[in-house]
């Protein structure tokens, strides 16, 4: 089995040409993993972006090794929770993990279609405080290359997909129930995403975790009943036909008044440049 490399990223061109290795330390996850309550079936060839995380030497071949969701964002590129790859999700370092793969184009995990294919390297993002949550993404290199047709657009600051009301699907073979009953096939849920405020008062700090908007992004069901849960980590965010967000934790599952929290992709993986940045001065 591959080893993967520990890597940084520090922007947009880096998810695609990461080079500078750094090691990952030993993060603590995210407060809570997550999993899809109150969702619908979905097909993979619907959303063949939409990936599944598997290690079957470290979850076993029940659900085939699956234990975070991801999104392939280029042929070779998977962006995914960094929290799903700390040692204490795995029991491990992820360097020491030599089975890390994704599962491609099956909607079934207990099935035999679609590909599974291993990982090279694994990106964490630099700013990831573990602590805090925040900045909560990674991303994989696969050692073979998928369709660009099945790529997801990510979206960018400033996207209208990010606007308070907007509705969005969250993705992933997670617990539908919020009582431990795994799905072995994709599920997808429908949310809205909701303003910031809302957020700061739900998550204002202590034991429920506090809400950070500039790397974080809420959605959810004002009603209740709609969320992802524990299994979901790292699965997509989708509005607009754009990936807005990656499930990162919260507090409980489809509760109205404790929304799931998702890394804000845009802000995260493409932060903003200068306004006015200093030119360099003529010798």
């Amino acid at each position: 089995m591959r080893r993967p490399i520990a890597r940084a990223l520090t922007g947009a061109l880096a998810l695609i040409t990461a080079a500078a290795v750094a090691p990952l330390g030993s993060p603590v996850p995210a407060a809570a993993e997550g999993v899809v309550v109150g969702g619908y079936p979905v097909r993979i060839t619907d959303s063949p972006w939409v990936v599944a995380l598997s290690s079957r030497d470290r979850f076993g071949g029940t659900r085939a090794g699956q234990f975070c969701g991801g999104a392939l964002v280029a042929p070779k590129k998977v962006m995914t929770a960094a929290h799903c790859l700390s040692r204490t999700v795995l029991g491990m370092d992820v360097t020491e993990l030599r089975d890390l793969s994704i599962v491609t184009g099956r909607s079934q995990l207990t099935g035999t279609g679609g590909r599974e294919i291993a990982v090279s390297a694994v990106s964490i993002m630099p700013q990831y405080d573990p602590e805090a949550n925040s900045a909560d993404l990674a991303v994989l290199t696969l050692t073979e290359a998928l369709p660009a047709s099945q790529a997801i657009r990510v979206a960018e600051g400033g996207d209208q997909a990010y606007e308070p009301g907007t509705g969005a699907t969250v993705y992933g073979w997670g617990d539908t129930t919020g009582g431990g009953g795994y799905a072995t096939s994709l599920r997808a849920a429908r949310v809205s995403v909701l303003p910031d405020d809302s957020c700061g008062q739900a998550y204002p700090g202590g034991l429920s975790g506090r809400y950070l908007a500039s790397t974080m992004l809420c959605a959810g069901d004002p009603r209740g009943g709609h969320d992802a849960c524990q299994g979901d980590s790292g699965g997509p965010l989708v509005a607009r036909g754009r990936l807005i967000g990656l499930v990162s934790w919260g507090s409980g599952c489809g509760r109205s008044d404790s929304p799931g929290v998702y890394t804000r992709v845009a802000a995260v993986a493409q932060p903003e440049k200068p306004q006015n940045p200093e030119k360099p001065r003529k010798p």
